[in-house]
């Protein structure tokens, strides 16, 4: 009889648990909407689209930080959309910044009061804001003599001219770059406990204050209020919030293709059973994975001992990229096999630089699926229509969105990001992917006591889910009834 009692204790717990742990994000008003930085007409050209690009390298390469935390997102992964941004509310009283999503650095900085150099308006249809440590009541500029200065700044001496002020450098190779000083202040956010969405909950958190810029920063074709970094450094905004327990150690976002773009962006991990994982290369600066082999169009790579021996397998997943980058013997197989592969139904022709193809039928009946298989035999499918960018001034003219790595590196951004579900599990140190229609609603989990961070999402735990557990639940406690236990 006790075991049979143990039996059903621990049946009931398991239920209880696996009920609780999961919650569904579907559209609302709530959601932290993607949003796309550069209009889908008229399109930017690879040429502009590279150029934006190599000034994001420049900061992969030289490891320097600049952040975002995750929220849900606006923008598009259309390779012709530039950028994802969201929106993060600091300060007491909150003020909202639009601020890009970099899953390539760490630290989360936004444009302060005064600024020399920074932009006073946006060509993204946003209105550009200015955060001013004078009017929150909650702001408190980080001190050199702070024991978080010397584990956060990124200059020599740790301090401005003239001040006490904590402060960081970033330049890039563009000859762009910011600079400012840390400060600590409020982050506002929706939390989800359970089945109910807490409004206006808020954590401290340290951030960058930039006070000048220069460069490409300052255009205003795509000018923002700010860097958002969810790389694992101490100072990223996933590791503040997870290492005090307010979020858990991972977070996910889904990218939405086509015209609209937007997707969902949380700190928790969406649930889908179809996800595969590879595990993370350690001691990286970046979100890297071990490529493994590729193989398009029925042909494996011919020199697959090319990515155990050289660097040409370590690959970035990096949301703030818009195209994807590939260490030039393996961009010049993939354009020979697809050039190849199509010879009978389009025409190959070079358009500013790009390997491009006349065709007069859809490119899903004749261009082949391209897989990067990486280790823990976790394959990335790119179907032609995620890796074919169409020319907007010669629709019939379709050009190759993979590009030839300048700096030896494979970097895989939007344009093989798109629709998918992308996982970064931290505390697991791996990174998860699945194909996905991020129009939909995801489930996240919500176990261990764990707390999901959501931008403008709405998050709800199913109700019929909920129903069937206390159904059970009361079946258990009639049979324990029954036998006289209670």
């Amino acid at each position: 009889m006790r075991l049979f009692f143990c039996f059903i204790y621990a049946l009931a717990s398991v239920v209880a648990l696996t009920l609780a742990g999961t919650a569904v994000i579907s559209p609302g008003p709530n959601h932290f909407l993607l949003h796309r930085a550069f209009p889908h007409f008229p399109s930017p050209h690879f040429h502009s689209l590279k150029a934006r690009d190599r000034l994001r390298h420049s900061r992969l390469l030289r490891r320097l930080a600049g952040g975002i935390v995750n929220f849900s997102v606006k923008g598009s992964s259309n390779p012709f959309v530039g950028l994802y941004f969201t929106k993060v509310k600091l300060g007491n009283p909150a003020r909202e910044f639009n601020v890009q999503i970099d899953t390539g650095s760490d630290i989360l900085w936004v444009t302060c009061s005064p600024c020399d150099g920074c932009p006073d308006s946006s060509g993204l249809g946003i209105e550009l804001n200015l955060f001013d440590t004078t009017k929150s009541s909650s702001a408190r500029v980080l001190p050199c003599t702070d024991p978080i200065c010397a584990a956060v700044s990124t200059t020599t001496d740790q301090c401005l001219t003239q001040t006490d002020h904590c402060s960081y450098s970033f330049h890039y190779r563009d000859r762009s770059g910011t600079s400012g000083f840390y400060v600590t202040d409020s982050m506002h956010f929706d939390i989800l406990l359970g089945e109910s969405t807490i409004a206006n909950s808020s954590a401290t958190i340290v951030f960058g204050c930039s006070i000048y810029q220069y460069g490409d920063l300052t255009r205003a074709t795509k000018a923002l209020d700010g860097i958002f970094g969810f790389g694992q450094g101490e100072f990223s905004v996933i590791s503040q919030l997870s290492s005090r327990g307010i979020t858990p150690k991972v977070f996910s976002h889904c990218l939405k293709g086509g015209e609209n773009g937007g997707g969902i962006l949380v700190l928790g991990e969406i649930l889908e059973p179809s996800i595969v994982y590879s595990p993370l290369i350690p001691s990286q600066p970046h979100y890297t994975l071990k490529l493994q082999s590729i193989a398009l169009s029925g042909q494996l790579f011919p020199n697959p001992t090319m990515f155990p021996i050289s660097n040409a397998g370590e690959t970035i997943i990096d949301s703030g990229t818009t195209l994807a980058y590939l260490v030039e013997e393996v961009y010049d197989w993939i354009v020979s096999v697809i050039t190849s592969a199509v010879s009978q139904s389009a025409t190959p022709t070079i358009s500013r630089g790009s390997q491009c193809f006349r065709v007069s039928m859809s490119v899903a009946d004749i261009f082949p699926v391209l897989r990067f298989n990486f280790e823990g035999i976790a394959s990335m499918v790119v179907t032609p229509e995620e890796y074919l960018q169409f020319d907007s001034i010669e629709p019939a003219l379709w050009c190759i969105g993979f590009q030839k790595a300048e700096d030896g590196l494979n970097i895989l951004g939007d344009l093989v990001l798109k629709d998918k579900i992308i996982v970064y599990d931290l505390a697991r140190q791996r990174i998860g992917w699945a194909n996905y229609d991020c129009s939909s609603s995801v489930n996240v989990s919500v176990t261990s006591g764990k707390d999901v961070f959501i931008n403008e999402g709405q998050l709800s735990v199913s109700s019929s889910s909920r129903k069937h557990f206390y159904q059970l639940l009361n079946i258990v406690i009639v049979l324990l009834i029954h036998l006289k236990l209670f």
